[in-house]
């Protein structure tokens, strides 16, 4: 395992899975997730056709705000499906 992988390890909501997927996406630590934000992170994710719930979205944004996906509040949920669709639609 390597720095990167511990350092996505420490955060809420993130396990070993979640870290290979956004390995995947060529997101290796928090300052790149932090940078490009759970909504484009969860879109890239999308983009790679791997198939993923609303939670990923929801356990990103937690994950940069250092708390359970669950805990959330549903306006911000909200927010966050929106935008992830907004940005899908603007692409087809």
């Amino acid at each position: 395992m390597t720095t990167s992988h511990s350092e996505l390890l420490q955060l809420k909501n993130l396990g070993m899975a979640t870290v290979n997927i956004l390995r995947a996406i060529g997101i290796t630590t928090f300052s790149e997730l932090r940078e490009i934000g759970a909504v484009e992170a969860y879109r890239r994710i999308k983009s790679r056709n791997i198939n993923v719930s609303k939670v990923m979205l929801y356990a990103l944004q937690g994950a940069l705000m250092d708390v359970h996906w669950n805990d959330l509040p549903p306006d911000m949920k909200n927010q966050l499906v929106a935008e992830a669709e907004q940005d899908s639609l603007s692409e087809a």
